[in-house]
């Protein structure tokens, strides 16, 4: 019977439609009836089996055009007779409408996270009309040694068997077919666009699973079609050059070759249909192949990065699909992320959002996330006008999440934290606060916000009406850390701003609890160590909160972590700008505590200049002044301070031992004798390390000679060197060596000079001196 058996048919009746009962989806039920049929088309053997398709609606919205989206339903399932066109419109409506339960929104955004390139369909001009059947695979392989047309017949009948997933185990073992079509392809894929196409659609049906890859890279079908799709590419710049310059001539000739215009025109058309056709089915048996990075590595090096992104000027919105998910896969290779930053990805990005084609939308969102994490590509991103585009996604429920991580990927710069102004984005977020009502906030969300509220312009934008009432009151309420952490970004600014805060100091301060989680304690601190307003009453809030125990009992190293114990510090500075606070943290022993911290912490620069800053603020008052110079150690640690690498710590040091200077004069002396060594260091160490000569004559016969003389100066003796002072002024014959031998003399002998002159000063020297 099998070899009576010739022909196979199939035929496909749909049964029911209906809604599926947990996603937006269509199912239809329908029964294949196989029947295979002998040479005389008798029937011989037949079979039935029932199955459904399931069509998910991943665009059905609540503005979703039901009638049109019927239509491409019908267009897109073949089996679905255009009679039952009301019925599909129908089940849309009810889809439409119906409410969405938790189970389907998992699924809806499960599926928003594996968004793949359409398959493909049989393209426009290479199906036939003929079935093909796989017991006549050899008359079709004779076909291929044939002219173009034969080849193409006979290559698309192998393509009808190709489809077939079933098929391709027995054309694997084919090895006359698959080097044939590799021969053909290799040979005349210049020669005919269709030929081309058909053929690596077959091979790309063999790439759809990753155990066929060994037969498609054996015949080296992928560099072939990297050939391929480099030549289209450059045929495809030559046909829009051709049409431009036919178009510039019929702008001057003013309508005399309008019929070789508009001929040229439906002309470039048909062939950028076909061209795409190619293109597709070449780009998408690439995108199969680099499953294995080796062969993606291939690709690289063959320049595949730029040639997609060439791609992205087309307009046609599957071949983009396929051209921007190939990217993406790609971006998350380091050097491939650096390729497309060479090659203005970016820029042609931009173009695609937003656009009306969600998986586009989607997939092109996902690909600038990818490269949002390079700063220089965030920054093209913001000068290509990205912002405002991604602001306006924030309302669509499809592309929030997507649009709002790469938002907050560029708010973590600094440059361009300022421009969320002039968008309507800072509006929006603040919205969707308010609606999370007690919900926890999702984590972008509260990201971006705590970002954008270190800038002082959006800081006033959040603050507008009751913005800040609302914080407050929903964060005090769910003790949320984050939303927190948003609030005492925003309480950093100076202005009206931070006025603003008054009212709630003291539910802030009520927080600060031993037995608060610590994460909490730190942001409420923080944001009151944050409220440096004049006006306020700090001596009255540590009274009544009682929280000087509580700060000197965190100052103890390792009694918290160390974020914690650092808020604590600049707490105590904060207040300290009040006299009777200083007073009060004064007697309560704070400052030894400082002190000991300061040891502890020395080697965080962090620590010692926030230390360091408290000393500043106290020394300000006469209470602490007296308590820091008289009763620690604290004017010592400061000298020592006053040379750090740190910039802010010499300043402030610097600051604070001018004030200690002023009014004690002993540690003034000191301060001074410290600060003269260092600023003359160069000139010490010189002098110290020089010998002096006892031979060397003091009479010299030139200027140069004279010179030497002031240098060795600083080498004599205390009697030798007054001496020498007051005894050669025969010697100062001009302004140059008088500078010269002052400054080496002062530099080695400041401490001395001051010392002898006190007590014994010659008559008149100091006269002759000055």
């Amino acid at each position: 019977m099998q070899d009576d058996a010739r022909y196979l048919k199939r035929k496909v009746t749909v049964g029911g439609l209906d809604v599926h009962p947990t996603e937006k989806a269509l199912v239809v039920h329908y029964e294949v009836e196989a029947s295979i049929l002998g040479e005389s088309g008798g029937h011989m053997l037949g079979e039935r089996k029932e199955g459904q398709k399931i069509i998910r609606m991943k665009s059905l919205s609540p503005s979703t055009d039901v009638g049109a989206l019927a239509k491409k339903v019908l267009e897109e399932c073949k089996m679905i007779p255009a009679s039952r066109l009301p019925q599909v419109e129908q089940l849309l409506y009810y889809l439409q409408n119906r409410k969405s339960s938790p189970v389907e929104s998992k699924v809806e955004k499960k599926e928003k996270r594996t968004v793949k390139p359409k398959e493909l369909t049989p393209f426009e001009g290479i199906e036939l009309n003929e079935e093909a059947s796989i017991t006549r695979v050899d008359e079709y392989i004779e076909l291929l040694y044939e002219g173009i047309p034969e080849k193409i017949r006979g290559s698309a009948l192998i393509l009808q068997l190709a489809r077939n997933p079933d098929n391709l185990e027995e054309l694997l073992h084919n090895e006359t077919a698959l080097g044939a079509l590799a021969r053909v392809l290799r040979e005349d894929w210049k020669q005919s666009v269709d030929l081309a196409t058909i053929i690596i659609y077959i091979f790309f049906c063999f790439s759809s699973f990753s155990q066929f890859h060994g037969v498609v890279s054996h015949y080296k079908i992928g560099a072939l079609c990297m050939s391929v799709v480099e030549h289209e590419l450059k045929r495809y710049d030559a046909w829009r050059e051709e049409l431009r310059k036919k178009n510039k001539a019929y702008i001057l000739f003013n309508g005399s070759l309008r019929r070789d215009q508009d001929k040229a025109l439906r002309k470039y058309h048909g062939l950028l249909a076909k061209q795409e056709q190619l293109l597709r089915v070449s780009l998408y048996l690439l995108l199969n192949l680099a499953e294995d990075t080796r062969t993606e590595l291939k690709m690289r090096n063959k320049n595949i990065v730029a040639l997609l992104v060439k791609v992205l000027e087309r307009d046609d919105e599957e071949l983009l699909v396929l051209v921007v998910s190939f990217l993406k896969k790609l971006s998350i290779f380091l050097e491939n992320k650096n390729d497309m930053a060479e090659v203005d990805t970016v820029e042609r990005l931009a173009r695609l959002v937003p656009c009306k084609h969600e998986d586009l939308l989607n997939l092109t969102l996902r690909l600038l996330l990818n490269l949002s994490f390079d700063s220089g590509l965030r920054a093209k991103m913001v000068e290509v006008g990205l912002l405002p585009k991604l602001t306006a996604l924030l309302g669509n429920d499809n592309n929030r999440q997507m649009a709002m991580r790469i938002l907050y990927h560029i708010s973590m710069d600094d440059r361009f934290k300022g421009m969320f102004v002039y968008t309507d984005c800072i509006p929006q977020l603040m919205q969707m606060l308010y609606e999370h009502g007690e919900e926890e906030i999702e984590t972008e969300l509260i990201s971006i916000c705590i970002n954008l509220a270190a800038n002082k312009k959006n800081a006033q934008l959040m603050c507008e009406g009751d913005g800040l009432k609302m914080l407050m009151k929903r964060a005090l309420k769910m003790k949320d850390c984050l939303l927190m952490k948003m609030i005492r970004n925003i309480s950093q600014h100076d202005g009206q701003t931070k006025s603003l805060f008054i009212d709630y100091v003291g539910d802030l301060a009520a927080e600060i609890k031993a037995e608060e989680e610590e994460e909490w304690v730190l942001e409420c601190l923080g944001t009151l160590a944050n409220l440096t307003i004049p006006d306020l009453d700090w001596e009255l809030v540590l009274k009544e909160y009682n929280l000087v125990p509580y700060l000197k009992d965190r100052l103890k190293p390792g009694s918290a972590e160390d974020d914690l114990i650092l808020e604590v510090v600049i707490m105590i500075g904060t207040v300290s700008m009040d006299d009777a606070c200083a007073v009060m943290l004064a007697k309560s022993g704070i400052i030894p505590a400082l002190i000991e911290l300061l040891n502890a912490q020395q080697e965080d620069d962090e620590f010692v200049c926030q230390i360091v800053y408290v000393f500043y603020q106290m020394v300000f008052h006469q209470a602490t002044r007296d308590v820091i110079i008289k009763d620690t150690q604290a004017p010592a640690y400061l000298i020592d301070l006053m040379h750090d690498k740190n910039a802010e710590i010499r300043k402030v040091c610097d600051n604070t031992l001018d004030i200690i200077a002023e009014y004690d004069e002993e540690w003034g002396r000191k301060i001074q004798s410290e600060k003269f060594r260092f600023h003359n260091n160069q000139w010490l160490e010189m002098v110290e390390s020089r010998q002096a000569d006892e031979s060397e004559p003091y009479l010299y016969d030139n200027d140069n000679d004279r010179t030497d003389l002031f240098y060795s100066a600083g080498t004599l003796s205390k009697d030798s060197c007054f001496t020498f002072l007051w005894g050669q002024n025969d010697l100062f014959g001009s302004t140059r060596h008088k500078l010269s031998f002052l400054f080496v003399f002062i530099a080695a002998y400041h401490t001395k000079f001051t010392e002898h002159t006190q007590n014994n000063p010659p008559d008149g020297s100091l006269k002759r001196w000055k």
